[in-house]
């Protein structure tokens, strides 16, 4: 197959991976931007491990999971992911290990 006909074939493959999970391929598009931004902002700061926080995003939710090191890293995580445009609500599983 040409490159040029590959691409309705993948935007299909797409489009059935993600109404199978209950998702529109905007949604997802919107999730990894979402998702993204969070773990750019986690970056930046310099209170925050962003390699030790995992960031996942369903329809604008976003559940960070893994270690930080106090309550207030907790805090500052929860409230810079609160900030991100597109964000609707913000879940913790952090787990606070000094």
């Amino acid at each position: 197959m040409k490159k040029a006909h590959l691409a309705p074939v993948v935007l299909l493959a797409l489009a059935l991976i993600c109404s199978a999970c209950g998702k529109s391929i905007s949604d997802s598009i919107d999730d990894a931007t979402i998702t993204t931004r969070v773990k750019t902002a986690f970056i930046n700061d310099p209170v925050v491990g962003a390699a030790r926080i995992d960031v996942d995003t369903f329809k604008g939710v976003v559940t960070l999971s893994g270690r930080v090191k106090s309550k207030d890293e907790e805090t500052k995580a929860i409230g810079l992911a609160r900030t991100i445009k597109g964000v609707a609500d913000v879940k913790s599983t952090l787990q606070i290990q000094p």
